[in-house]
């Protein structure tokens, strides 16, 4: 798998949810010949290629080679901020139809507004046939059902700057059905709506990711972080048995703190890793010993210098588009890059042939953080925070440099098998 621009244009435009992101990753390491495994169930022995599926995360792993080597692990996030369906969506107001929204983690909200929305995510429906007779079933509607519409600028208060309540102003207008909207998009996905049991439902945004400027930039929804999560893949599918053992973790929920059951801060990691050693006869002394010989690379997007705002950027430090990977740095541990693990990707760029970027924030701006911190404090396991730049974070359409996305999929792939 040759990471391209156009490749992640299209991973992203089959990933609108972080459920659809683990399932277009599962698609391609089932294609890989890699086998799911469930948690629930014992593990096989011996070294296997293999990934498990935990809600909105996967983890995946090459454990064919040697056993007893110590672990390479990219890590990154499926999820993105967007605007989310609250549990009572339905309101008339002013004669309006509405669905009620909710912001999830830090959406630029101005972003959202005028644009053509779907529908996607998870509905869980009765089913005696499933395990506790309940089916978790994807859904994905790719239909203009809903907009959120901006003020008049002849009706606002300040025309230089509308403030978005986002109680109040991010509520989606639609054509409305007697069932409800719930019931409409269960209906659509082709499910019982009367045997609904919960939801988890998100919008996204119909545009298609795009490839433009001569081939130098794209365009599309979610690069933070899907952008990682297919770099992550192609590296993964990349190596070739080595002196590491190559892992490629991705989690949900990290742009709300990653405080869940399957999000970074949870034992998903490392609760597989050890069920990794037990599967190749290693006790728990050796699954602790292959932890401090380990290296994690928390892989997330990275700030470019944007050009209408270079005042907002750390002089020292430029970042440019095309310009190759980034290696974060924050002295106060919002990313967790320190001397020694700095060292490690600065190599694996060196052996891929790529040049790297170092970025650092300006030190009167409050800096936001990764996975990195929250898993190298987790597993305990020396950790480095990588990403690719990009413009226009946290909004609904972002853009990154075409040819950022090989390069980044290159140090990567150098980061799991070092030469």
């Amino acid at each position: 798998m040759t990471a391209t621009a156009a490749g992640l244009a299209a991973f992203i435009d089959a990933s609108p949810s972080p459920y659809h992101v683990c399932t277009t990753v599962a698609e391609a390491l089932r294609a890989a010949g890699y086998t799911e495994l469930a948690e629930t169930a014992a593990w096989p022995a011996g070294g296997r290629r293999c990934f498990v599926v935990r809600a909105g995360s996967l983890i995946a792993w090459d454990g064919t080679g040697a056993p007893g080597r110590d672990f390479r692990i990219i890590g990154a996030h499926t999820d993105s901020p967007n605007l989310r369906v609250k549990q009572h969506p339905d309101r008339v107001v002013a004669g309006w139809q509405q669905v009620a929204l909710a912001p999830y983690g830090g959406a630029w909200l101005n972003s959202w507004l005028d644009r053509e929305l779907g529908i996607s995510g998870m509905i869980a429906v009765a089913d005696p046939g499933s395990p506790g007779g309940v089916a978790h079933e994807l859904v994905r509607v790719d239909e203009p059902l809903l907009r959120v519409p901006q003020l008049a600028i002849h009706l606002a208060e300040d025309r230089a700057a509308v403030k978005l309540d986002p109680q109040r102003h991010v509520n989606a207008v639609w054509a409305g059905a007697a069932r409800g909207f719930v019931a409409e998009v269960a209906a659509r996905a082709g499910l019982d709506p009367a045997a609904v049991l919960s939801f988890e439902l998100m919008t996204h945004d119909l545009t298609p990711s795009r490839v433009w400027g001569d081939g130098a930039f794209l365009s599309a929804p979610r690069l933070d972080n899907q952008a990682t999560c297919y770099a992550g893949l192609s590296a993964l599918l990349a190596t070739e048995p080595g002196a590491r053992l190559p892992v490629l973790a991705l989690f949900d929920h990290e742009e709300v703190g990653s405080t869940s059951d399957h999000g970074a801060g949870s034992d998903l990691l490392i609760s597989t890793l050890e069920r990794i050693v037990a599967t190749e006869g290693g006790d728990r002394a050796d699954f602790l010993r292959r932890l401090t010989g380990s290296v994690i690379a928390s892989g997330d997007m990275a700030h470019a210098t944007h050009p209408n705002y270079p005042d907002r950027h750390e002089p020292g430090h430029p970042i440019a588009v095309n310009g190759g990977p980034v290696l974060k740095v924050q002295p106060n541990l919002r990313y967790a890059t320190d001397g020694r693990t700095a060292a490690v990707f600065e190599l694996a760029c060196r052996q891929a042939g790529v040049p790297l970027q170092r970025y650092e924030h300006r030190a009167d701006l409050p800096c936001g953080s990764t996975i990195g911190p929250m898993t190298a404090a987790r597993t305990g396991i020396p950790t480095v925070d990588v990403g690719a730049p990009q413009l226009a974070m946290h909004s609904a359409r972002e853009l990154m440099g075409a040819h950022d996305v090989g390069a980044y999929a290159a140090a990567l792939a150098a980061f799991l098998a070092p030469g």
